[in-house]
């Protein structure tokens, strides 16, 4: 009887419930991550004309997994003609083209130049060169 008692003393029943709260923030916490996931993908279509998972993740025999912007040689996530958000952080920082309706510092129609920036990114993560902007 004494054995049984010991383990449901106050110690292992404290342990017990710190350890389920835990695991239940930790729970938590993933699935608050998943949902930013989904509204940065939610953004990054708006305003094209193609359908959802064509032209971005393996044109070109360039497989990336999504993370770069084949049609306009950026990040995908930081492409201001792809992702609201993204042209909305740049705006607010005046880095915006107003006649090419992208972000300055993005506008390779105005400095063709700054597109090595991007392209030193892409070779340093996939040592090869980006394949060429379709847009």
């Amino acid at each position: 009887k004494e054995k049984v008692m010991k383990l449901f003393d106050l110690k292992t029943v404290s342990f017990a419930f710190a350890s389920i709260a835990v695991l239940a923030l930790v729970g938590c916490g993933q699935q608050a991550s998943d949902q930013g996931t989904t509204q940065v993908a939610a953004d990054s279509h708006e305003g094209h004309d193609h359908a959802e998972g064509e032209g971005h993740a393996e044109d070109d025999g360039h497989a990336q997994g999504g993370w770069w912007c084949n049609e306009h040689g950026v990040p995908e996530e930081d492409c201001s003609l792809c992702s609201t958000t993204a042209a909305a952080k740049f705006k607010e920082k005046g880095d915006w083209c107003d006649e090419h309706n992208r972000a300055e510092s993005q506008c390779f129609q105005c400095d063709p130049s700054r597109a090595e920036k991007f392209a030193k990114l892409y070779e340093a993560k996939f040592g090869e060169k980006p394949p060429q902007p379709s847009e």
